[in-house]
C-alpha cells in the first residue's frame, strides 16, 4: 500500500515525537495551514526539502526512468 506525502509526513512526526504545531513553527507556517496541506497532499518540492530538515531527515523527490536515470 502506497502511503501519501501527508501520510509519510504524519508517521515521521510520530516517529519524532513531534506535533503538526511544532512542525508549522519550525518551517515558519500555521499549525491551520500545515494541517490543510496534510489533508490535501499539497507540498512543493521546496516545502518538502523544509520540512525534512526540520524532521532531520533527508527528502529525496525523483522520477526514476526504466534504465535508472533520476530526474
Amino acid at each position: 500500500m502506497a502511503f501519501s506525502m501527508g501520510e509519510k509526513i504524519r508517521i515521521v512526526l510520530r516517529r519524532k515525537k513531534m506535533t503538526i504545531s511544532n512542525l508549522a513553527t519550525s518551517i515558519g507556517t500555521s499549525r491551520q495551514n500545515l494541517t490543510n496541506k496534510l489533508n490535501r497532499d499539497n507540498f512543493s518540492e521546496k516545502e518538502l526539502q523544509q520540512i525534512a530538515e526540520a524532521l532531520e531527515c533527508r527528502f529525496e523527490g525523483y522520477f526514476i526512468f526504466e534504465g535508472g536515470e533520476k530526474v
